[in-house]
């Protein structure tokens, strides 16, 4: 973490809160280049967000306070510096709609407590898009304000270059592109005056206690009401059963005549019509993420999406002549499906080792694989005890000799050795992108600092792949490795 930054947010932190913070934790990113860090003191806590483009800042702040004007659940802005570029926001905690899915379904059946969720997700937005939306500048910050042809177009685009050419599907350029265009016409004659959050979906929706708030909004525009619907019923890697979805649309269908009337039977047929440009833009996100840059999460998302694209194909009978564009994407599905595209190997397996401690948390996997291996180093003889060690680290050579001597630390790290090793072996020769190894102790400083630092030598030693080192609570604690 930039010194500079770190300097930064800790004076408004304190600005805001009137205490010194205690510590300061890095969040894993997601698909942009904002750096978000969570922020404690003895009665506060806040989320930081450092983002070096300022009209995103100034987007996220004038939505975030208009919204919150309607009644809508968004979170707090504390303050905000953005001539340094940053701002302070509510700490809404790690669960996301998408984790509460992932940890109450069974297979395909999904608790009554997720689909509440779902539901109550949608009656926010129906309200958001139609009445929420009233007096908010949106042409302040968006340039087109409006998802017009134009952006439907990119959206294609992006399909078109980013996974049919990586995956080396062949097509004629022009009949392609008459099919593009008669769909974009096609989705045209909606209205496009409603709020477009852009990306609704689960991993941007946080559950705190019963109740949901919304994050990563600041990309919103102008747009037809079907768009966000979809977004969040046909994310890939939530996976929802399909019967499930016409009951949430059927729901969010209810919730919008309560402010407007629509034509139903239109208005699914558009509904499907948008879940395909949403799938195949979603694509052209995991060719260029997954197959272009090899980020494992992509890569393994890119199945998900092709089911939805296969349902939609048989599935969704729309008005219009697009059969040469079927037709490629019946190929998609085939070649995904037989040549497994999105399990290409990547160039070098990386390996992200940290140490933690066990009062803080186990800490989140980056990499978007829902974590990896985590070793407890708490049974060990621990050195902390004794007055002469509690100052020093597991890289000190007193504590190092003491663990030589006077524990069986390095028993235990001989059997983690095996393990790890035939992971590794296994993750290289599959082609996985990264592997994930967590040692926790009580306090983060003795005994899980040394089994990282000893793991890391000995793969670094023995195999050829990036090892990333990472020792939370003394990175934490301005600790200089």
């Amino acid at each position: 973490m930039d010194l500079n930054i770190k300097e930064n947010i800790f004076k408004l932190f304190e600005s805001w809160s009137n205490e010194l913070p205690i510590e300061i934790s890095p969040l894993p990113q997601s698909g942009s280049d904002r750096q978000y860090f969570r922020i404690t003191s003895s009665n506060y806590r806040a989320i930081a967000v450092y983002n070096l483009w300022n009209k995103e800042n100034e987007a996220f702040i004038d939505y975030t306070n208009h919204f919150k004007s309607k009644g809508l659940p968004f979170p707090e802005i504390y303050i905000e510096d953005l001539e340094n570029h940053i701002y302070l926001i509510q700490d809404l905690g790690d669960t996301t709609l998408f984790n509460f899915l992932n940890s109450n379904r069974d297979n395909s059946t999904i608790s009554t407590e997720v689909i509440s969720l779902y539901k109550k997700a949608l009656s926010h937005l129906a309200f958001m898009q139609i009445k929420g939306v009233q007096g908010l500048d949106i042409e302040k910050y968006q340039s087109p304000s409006h998802f017009d042809q134009q952006a439907m177009k990119w959206d294609l685009q992006y399909f078109k270059y980013c996974y049919l050419k990586s995956t080396k599907v062949v097509y004629d350029e022009q009949l392609l592109e008459n099919d593009f265009n008669c769909l974009i016409e096609y989705l045209s004659s909606e209205d496009f005056s409603y709020f477009m959050y852009r990306d609704f979906q689960s991993r941007n929706i946080m559950k705190v206690g019963e109740e949901l708030y919304f994050i990563d909004y600041q990309g919103g525009k102008l747009g037809p009401l079907q768009y966000d619907v979809v977004s969040l019923l046909f994310q890939a890697k939530a996976n929802l059963p399909y019967d499930l979805r016409i009951e949430l649309l059927d729901h969010y269908i209810f919730e919008i005549n309560k402010y407007l009337k629509i034509d139903e039977q239109n208005f699914k047929d558009k509904y499907y019509a948008y879940a395909l440009i949403r799938t195949l833009q979603v694509l052209g996100a995991y060719g260029y993420k997954g197959l272009f840059e090899r980020k494992e999460h992509f890569l393994t998302s890119i199945p998900y999406a092709l089911d939805n694209l296969s349902w939609l194909i048989d599935n969704a009978h729309l008005p219009i002549e697009i059969n040469y564009l079927k037709n490629i994407l019946k190929n998609v599905v085939l070649n995904g499906q037989k040549e497994n595209t999105y399990q290409q190997k990547a160039d070098v397996l990386t390996i992200r080792i940290q140490s933690f401690s066990y009062k803080k948390g186990i800490p989140e996997d980056p990499s978007g694989n829902g974590g990896g291996f985590v070793f407890d180093c708490r049974f060990i003889h621990n050195p902390g005890r004794y007055k002469p060690y509690k100052r020093l680290t597991g890289r000190d050579k007193p504590v190092i000799d003491f663990f030589n001597e006077k524990s069986t630390i390095n028993n235990f790290l001989k059997k983690v050795e095996s393990i790890v090793d035939e992971a590794v072996e296994t993750y290289i020769e599959r082609g996985f992108a990264s592997l994930c190894l967590n040692f926790g102790c009580t306090g983060g400083q003795h005994r899980s600092v040394f089994s990282a630092d000893y793991i890391a030598k000995h793969l670094k030693d023995k195999y050829s792949v990036n090892v990333i080192l990472f020792h939370r609570e003394q990175e934490n604690k301005n600790w200089k490795n």
